[in-house]
């Protein structure tokens, strides 16, 4: 099977190959796309930054029921689902932090903050159809997104002119999958509104993995006058799904597919009714006001709330968590100066106040209390950035942030404990980078930056139920280069590699009863090159064969600890955990005149280290996924769409989401087998009479 695979990949590449000597075509997603991080609102050949940007066309190659395929076919990031519901995202990086959800990653919805103050991202809470586009920015971005050293990413719910009227979408699969989502846009142009309602169900491939989750949500635009306007963005989301838990390698070679079985006085995931359930309200509202022609600024709040329930085979967590924040942004563009100059300030803050109750699990219900803490995030940076486009195709950003992240926890219940605190200071964070434009479709640039991440707060407390305020913030800093290349709007070629120093790098650990703590590792280094290529082989309006495009994707990781040494432990020089060093993704897609269109997607992740020692791997795995549908516009308004679809066609048995340095070594979390979908989708669209 795998010399097939083998095979399969030598005849993509081969197939770009050829296409280089193919008639002319664009990509127009790729290096035309404006992108709008850091403020600079520019194509991508513009940006000098590294920078992945997943739009619909790569969202809709796959089933409609989840990005974390479209995500990891991009190169630097490394979307994992250990069961249906429970991701986790990485970008250059590993998954050391994150024992579930994501963390070491700011993420940014609509340019409103939506991590949380306490450092985690509950990304699962957002369905497929609430996602219109993402923008990835790989490595330390705090010269406007804040404290952090695994990147940002910037979601966009819907485009600026989404069309009037009505639509439905269902997709239905293996699994007891089933994914409806039913939206409604109304206005057009300065003023619109798009109200959705999306339900997903998943009976898991695995034994309890069973997920539910329901999203409403409205998203509006106002204009108040030519010089105002107003974005909303409301949602409500209610989330369940159980927990299955890791395998030992016995268990997942005998059947993967089991959850985790009692083990003397330790229930089975069954039997604690491990599960994550949650229920969250969020609600952010964005000014931009164009004070002058050259003077604007942007302004955004929010506030969330969110009820968390989470029994485990260990105890049963109640969490409450209400947060609030908002980011100012001002943005100057001076008259009469060489070149286009940018000048950006802004500042960002956020506040939490938690209540996180842990109760003895007696039979998956609540029993007794075992502790209570209140837990009291509080964040903030001010940041600013210069952006100046030079004559004969130079671009020079600098820019630089302050920040500061405070937390309090104190312990209220039986043994109530003086409050523990710790502040975690970064005096400057700085970002260089240069960009030259040596032709129109040829750019190179480079850029030094300064990366800082202080503790989550689900670090500093975590389910040991210690409180850890002596851990250390990461500090480090980044160097890397890159170039871009976009030949006639044909072939597009993206490729950079980078240098990550790492200091106080902090490690996930777990005790003798499977509950996770945080240590620091002395250093690491972070060695790395990503490569995305594309060649359009056909795109035109009138030939039967509309367009056809094959892309690759390659990411090299070169992770190792540089200095880790505890206790009589020595891991200097071994590879970091959940890191493979080869990562590909290829791809063809072909649309025909009459409304089909063919999606084929092969995946190939090598073996990966799953604890510190690296005595323990999880297996390579090939992946080949393939989608066929047919699309077409009638009478002017409606939109129709059918197709159907299959991944994993090879079948493999594999881990996508391990658990790292797994007490009794449990590492091991299977991924679905051979599975089919098909869907349809049909939008009636309303014209203005």
């Amino acid at each position: 099977m795998k010399n097939q695979s083998l095979t399969l990949l030598a005849t993509v590449v081969a197939l770009f190959s050829f296409a280089q000597s193919q008639p002319d075509s664009s990509s127009k997603e790729l290096g035309e796309v404006v992108i709008t991080a850091f403020e600079q609102n520019r194509k991508l050949m513009d940006v000098p930054a590294a920078i992945s940007y997943v739009g619909q066309k790569q969202l809709n190659r796959f089933s409609n029921a989840s990005i974390v395929p479209a995500l990891n076919a991009a190169p630097g990031v490394r979307m994992e689902e250990r069961s249906p519901g429970s991701y986790r995202l990485n970008i250059r990086g590993s998954s050391l932090r994150s024992p579930f959800g994501v963390r070491n990653v700011k993420v940014y919805l609509n340019d409103i903050p939506f991590t949380e103050p306490g450092g985690s991202t509950y990304l699962n809470l957002l369905g497929f159809y609430n996602i219109n586009s993402v923008e990835v920015l790989k490595g330390p971005s705090g010269s406007l997104y804040g404290g952090g050293s695994g990147g940002a990413v910037l979601l966009k719910t819907n485009g600026n002119n989404q069309p009037v009227g009505v639509g439905i979408d269902y997709t239905g699969g293996s699994f007891g999958l089933s994914n409806v989502n039913a939206v409604v846009h109304i206005g057009e142009g300065a003023t619109q509104q798009t109200i959705s309602y999306n339900r997903l169900h998943s009976d898991g491939y695995r034994d309890w993995t069973k997920l539910d989750r329901s999203v409403f949500s409205w998203d509006s635009r106002f204009a108040l006058n030519e010089k105002q306007s107003i974005r909303t963005y409301v949602m409500y989301a209610d989330l369940s799904y159980q927990t299955p838990g890791g395998l030992t390698a016995v268990e997942f070679a005998n059947n993967p597919r089991q959850a985790r079985p009692r083990v003397g006085p330790t229930p089975s995931s069954a039997q604690a009714n491990a599960s994550v359930n949650q229920e969250t309200f969020f609600a952010g509202l964005s000014h931009d006001f164009q004070i002058t022609e050259t003077f604007k600024n942007t302004t955004s709040l929010y506030g969330a709330y969110s009820q968390f329930a989470n029994p485990t085979v260990r105890n049963f967590e109640r969490r409450s968590e209400p947060h609030a924040g908002g980011r100012t942004v001002f943005a100057f563009t001076p008259r009469n100066v060489m070149g286009e100059l940018k000048f950006v300030a802004g500042a960002e803050l956020q506040r939490g106040w938690y209540n996180i109750r842990v109760y003895k699990n007696v039979n998956g219900t609540s029993d007794s209390l075992q502790t209570e803490d209140e837990v009291n995030p509080f964040l903030w940076n001010v940041f600013a950035q210069a952006d100046w486009k030079l004559p004969q195709g130079w671009i020079i950003t600098a820019g630089a942030s302050i920040n500061q992240n405070k937390i309090e926890i104190i312990r209220l219940n039986k043994f109530p404990l003086s409050p523990q605190r710790r502040t975690y200071d970064n005096e400057i964070a700085p970002r260089l980078s240069v960009l030259k434009k040596i032709r129109e479709e040829l750019s190179v640039y480079a850029s030094v930056a300064k990366g800082f991440s202080a503790p989550t707060s689900a670090e500093v407390l975590p389910s040991t139920g210690v409180i850890s305020t002596n851990l250390n913030a990461e500090e480090g800093w980044n160097y890397e280069a890159g170039i871009r290349f976009n030949y006639k709007r044909k072939l597009f070629i993206d490729v950079n590699g980078f240098l990550f120093n790492l200091s106080n790098t902090i490690v996930q650990r777990r005790d003798g009863g499977g509950a996770d703590f945080f240590v620091n590792a002395g250093s690491t280094r972070q060695r790395g090159v990503e490569t995305f290529a594309r060649y359009a082989i056909a795109d035109s309006e009138t030939d039967f064969l509309s367009t056809a495009n094959v892309w690759l994707s390659y990411t090299y990781n070169d992770f190792t600890y540089k200095d880790f040494k505890q206790l009589t432990n020595d891991f200097s020089g071994k590879q970091l955990p959940s890191v493979p060093t080869h990562i590909v993704a290829a791809g063809v897609d072909i649309t025909l005149k009459p409304g089909i269109y063919l999606n084929v997607t092969y995946n190939y992740n090598e073996k990966t280290p799953l604890n510190d020692a690296n005595t323990f791997y999880g297996g390579d795995f090939h992946l080949l996924g393939a989608r066929l549908g047919y699309k077409q516009i009638y009478f002017g308004k409606l939109r129709a769409e059918v197709f159907v679809g299959a991944d994993n066609l090879f079948n493999e048995t594999y881990s996508l989401g391990n658990d790292i340095n797994a007490a009794a070594n449990r590492f091991y979390n299977v991924a679905a087998g051979r599975n089919y979908y098909a869907g349809i989708s049909v939008f009636q669209g309303y014209k203005k009479k």
